[in-house]
């Protein structure tokens, strides 16, 4: 198996994209707006800082198999992922 290393976070983001941008299609079919980001934050966050050794498929994993509607609830009100870099 490839161990796949990243030098910096916006390297890792940029692979997880096509995730990202998949679970922000479906959750917009749910009728769910939500931005790449703030998926990425909700992750970041809430998931991975308490994982250690992850894998890119099981952060793909995790973003594809976690329920929108917990993802979108995270922050409402404070515009995660709107107004932050």
């Amino acid at each position: 198996m490839i161990e796949e290393k990243f030098s910096n976070l916006e390297e890792l983001y940029q692979r997880l994209l096509p995730a990202l941008r998949t679970k922000k299609n479906e959750m917009r079919q749910g009728h769910m707006e939500i931005t790449e980001k703030r998926i990425w934050l909700y992750f970041c966050e809430n998931i991975w800082n308490q994982k250690s050794s992850l894998t890119l498929g099981e952060m793909v994993n995790d973003i594809l198999n976690t329920d929108g509607f917990i993802i979108f609830s995270y922050g409402k009100g404070e515009n995660y992922g709107d107004n932050r870099s």
